[in-house]
């Protein structure tokens, strides 16, 4: 299956300082081509994306049609006993 990558989430990556963060978010995004045995994906529901991907603190939300649509990127931040 094809992985192919919106606007957005390319400039998401690009805006990443760390360089092995990258990497290793490229490389998990390599495993999705096959896509029904990736590892760390979980379907999403009432969500506005399909899938997530979690990859250490960030999560890549995806898309499936014909083909893996990577859609955005965002960072975990830490949780405290303030955070609910």
């Amino acid at each position: 299956m094809d992985v192919t990558w919106t606007p957005k989430a390319l400039k998401q990556l690009k805006k990443l300082n760390n360089k092995p963060t990258q990497s290793r978010i490229l490389s998990a995004t390599a495993a999705l081509e096959r896509f029904p045995d990736a590892a760390n994906v979980k379907a999403l529901t009432d969500h506005q994306y399909g899938y997530r991907l979690r990859v250490g603190n960030y999560r890549v939300f995806f898309n499936v049609l014909a083909a893996v649509s990577i859609v955005s990127i965002e960072e975990v931040k830490k949780r405290n006993e303030r955070t609910y």
